[in-house]
């Protein structure tokens, strides 16, 4: 049984919210390079000028790349002979979340959904927790903005739309977001399982690294012609138009009830912030 603090599950996750927040990960920069170099167009060009700019600023100040700091999503890891000390582990992540925005003065998001009072700390933490074998725990956290969350989506196909259904949906609600999600986006969906699961598969894919290749390869060929066709509809960086309107599309698919058919499209902004720690 391995034994993990929680004030060291707490100071984790207090610098990788604020890391998270002011420093754009090397895969997401190294396609803003390649963008910038690919775009014809001179709007598109200057987008990602301004872009990798503002990442640099971001590092060299220690500002956040956007002033939307977003809630704290974190997918936990938790193996099966780990044992944390001092407080839960739901406390320790939450904990560390609110130091990290409180400490790297990030904008807290957190509101009552009918009153829209701030909860003035950005908690409650959003956690979602997978048991699995080993001493290990890993946690990856998200700092997800409410421009790129508001124009995501979650329905329920027949099954008989299959893959079509799958891709005129996805590129529909691409098309329908515009620039309202700060494109060049990352598009993650989740397809199978039910309702909720198909939705949290979606969030999950956004945090692979960019050129990470399905390891099933029929499923990569899906990203891959779903790509093309959203990058096809022309809206390109924050919507002024040109060649790259999505950076990636990653697919998590589930098995699913033999009557349904989810699918859900959860769309990332430019600043695709995210962390990850291994105790």
């Amino acid at each position: 049984m391995k034994t993990v603090s929680a004030k060291d599950i707490r100071d984790a996750v207090a610098a990788m919210c604020i890391a998270a927040n002011r420093e754009l990960p090397a895969d997401v920069r190294a396609s803003f390079e390649a963008a910038h170099a690919a775009e014809d167009a001179p709007a598109a060009k200057e987008i990602f000028r301004q872009l990798l700019e503002n990442a640099d600023l971001a590092r060299d100040t220690g500002l956040p790349l956007c002033q939307d700091c977003g809630l704290g999503v974190f997918f936990v890891e938790v193996g099966e002979d780990v044992r944390v000390e001092g407080s839960t582990l739901r406390e320790a992540i939450n904990d560390g979340m609110i130091a990290g925005y409180k400490d790297g003065y990030l904008r807290k998001s957190s509101c009552d959904p009918f009153t829209r009072k701030n909860t003035g700390d950005n908690s409650p933490a959003i956690i979602h927790f997978d048991i699995v074998p080993g001493d290990k725990l890993k946690i990856l956290m998200m700092a997800k903005g409410g421009g790129s969350e508001n124009m995501s989506r979650v329905t329920m196909l027949s099954p008989a739309q299959g893959w079509k259904g799958i891709k005129d949906f996805v590129v529909g609600r691409v098309a329908e977001a515009g620039p309202n999600p700060c494109p060049p986006t990352i598009v993650g969906i989740g397809i199978g399982g039910n309702f909720e699961l198909a939705a949290v598969n979606s969030k999950k894919a956004l945090m692979r690294e960019l050129d990470d290749r399905h390891s099933d390869p029929e499923i990569a060929k899906l990203e891959d012609e779903l790509m093309a066709a959203i990058n096809a509809l022309g809206i390109g960086p924050m919507g002024l138009g040109g060649k790259t309107t999505s950076l990636a599309v990653k697919i998590i698919v589930a098995p699913c009830h033999l009557a349904s058919l989810p699918l859900a499209v959860n769309i990332q902004c430019h600043s695709a912030r995210h962390k990850e720690v291994t105790f």
